[in-house]
């Protein structure tokens, strides 16, 4: 088999590329292009693992980054057990055509207890007195200690959080060419998250916009392609390019909690004067995830009240019943009673207090497995308090000392955040990008991506047919 790469380069559209990414602008030019239609939703757990089986969310079961456990009573988000995901992986149909096929994959999710032969994803250590230490897990085991001898810690701070900067993304692309001439996999699957972060935090290009906001990301990611392909190019590697969504301007969130809130419908438990959302109890609830929330409804009865509730809320584009929602392929049991898409401007929050003075501890802390949804404001210092930066550095100190701290910098001002993704009906040039040297055509859909990344890699053979 064709030993092939795969750099999926997060928020990446053709938008973007111009002065500020000479290497990506040549490279492309030499490539054929094409454009995905986005699919619902357009998030990244969803895309990847529609790229690696080639199925639509409604067959893998990946409605979105999370999802409310109807059993546990419980909302889970960012959890990362390969088991999730339903389909045959890409991989393992290579594996029974070629005995020496092997895979490494770098940060694309639900990457712990799968079948590839080399992964690594973000694993911070939790010990009993609550701290969090930045590290990674990988498979074997001690290839997180030979990435740490050679690169350091995983830094983990870099990576999600107000710190985030082009380190984290960096260091998964050097653990990623450590990886292959360790190993040499024919199948190499690198997640550069990097402008995930300056899209959400400064929005997207426009017309008539400047890119100073977000110039020096874009080279800096530019740069990291640079050294990527060149790498790979030398070990005669087929290199593929593409993106999972694009990332568009947005100026409105939409607290769509508070929203069910103030119809009755949210219950929370009064703890040390802080309100904490209890999701098993509440008759229905959503789940917000950047322009789409799922909406799950514990008591039928309320089903057509909250239903012609968020059909007449300014910002809500698409309410999809169970039915409805097979014509986007989301339809399966995690998936809401309700699936909500917001309008091109807009974006939903998860908060659902009314009193920011009552919010819990966790929402001022990066906290992406406490929160009841997707939250990019954890991005953002609270800008309110001028100390703001003595408070985080005080609190680091604390932590370096031994003692216990709680991180509770973060903002609640969602009107921070400049740019989303997740719905569909997106401009062509904010579509996600396929560039490789194969023909491709103009537009693929997110389906059609696996038979690309197969195509590509199955070269020259020939499958046994069964019935």
């Amino acid at each position: 088999m064709k030993k092939t790469v795969v750099l999926d380069v997060v928020g990446l559209s053709y938008s973007l590329i111009g002065e500020h990414t000479p290497f990506l602008k040549q490279w492309f030019a030499g490539k054929n292009q094409a454009t995905i239609a986005p699919m619902l939703p357009a998030l990244t757990t969803s895309v990847q693992s529609t790229y690696v089986t080639g199925k639509w969310p409604s067959e893998t079961g990946i409605v979105g980054n999370g999802w409310y456990d109807r059993t546990d009573s419980e909302v889970k988000f960012w959890k990362q057990s390969n088991k999730l995901v339903a389909g045959e992986k890409i991989w393992e149909r290579a594996k029974k055509l070629d005995p020496n096929f092997t895979v490494s994959k770098m940060f694309w999710w639900y990457n712990m207890y799968s079948s590839a032969d080399y992964s690594a994803t973000p694993r911070p250590q939790y010990p009993s007195d609550g701290m969090k230490i930045p590290d990674c897990y990988t498979q074997p085991g001690d290839l997180r200690d030979r990435l740490t001898n050679e690169l350091g810690t995983f830094p983990l701070f870099q990576f999600w959080g107000p710190a985030t900067t082009i380190k984290s993304t960096r260091w998964i692309a050097d653990a990623s060419m450590l990886v292959d001439k360790w190993h040499n996999p024919t199948l190499t699957l690198i997640y550069l998250p990097h402008l995930d972060y300056c899209l959400q935090k400064f929005g997207g290009p426009a017309s008539g916009q400047d890119f100073s906001k977000i110039s020096n990301d874009l080279r800096e990611i530019d740069d990291v392609c640079r050294d990527l392909i060149q790498y790979y190019e030398q070990q005669n590697a087929e290199i593929i390019v593409l993106s999972e969504y694009g990332i568009t301007n947005v100026s409105k969130p939409i607290h769509i909690n508070r929203i069910l809130r103030e119809a009755g419908m949210i219950r929370y438990r009064e703890e040390r004067g802080l309100e904490l959302f209890d999701a098993g109890a509440s008759p229905a609830f959503a789940t917000p995830d950047h322009q789409i929330a799922h909406v799950y409804i514990n008591d039928q009865s309320v089903f057509s009240k909250v239903r012609a509730l968020l059909e007449k809320t300014p910002g809500i584009e698409l309410v999809l019943d169970k039915e409805q929602q097979k014509q986007y392929h989301i339809d399966h049991e995690r998936s809401g009673d309700l699936v909500v898409v917001a309008d091109a401007d807009s974006w939903f929050t998860y908060y659902y207090w009314l009193d920011d003075a009552r919010a819990p501890d966790f929402a001022r802390l990066v906290a992406i497995h406490q929160k009841p949804g997707y939250d990019p404001v954890e991005m953002f210092m609270d800008q309110t308090n001028p100390f703001i930066k003595l408070k985080a550095g005080y609190k680091l100190g604390r932590k370096l000392l031994g003692f216990r701290y709680l991180m509770n910098v973060i903002s609640l001002d969602a009107t921070l955040v400049k740019g989303s993704h997740g719905r569909i009906g997106t401009a062509p040039e904010h579509h996600p990008v396929f560039v490789s040297s194969q023909n491709v055509g103009k537009t693929l859909t997110a389906t059609e991506v696996y038979d690309k990344i197969w195509e590509t890699l199955s070269v020259g053979i020939v499958e046994k047919q069964t019935s």
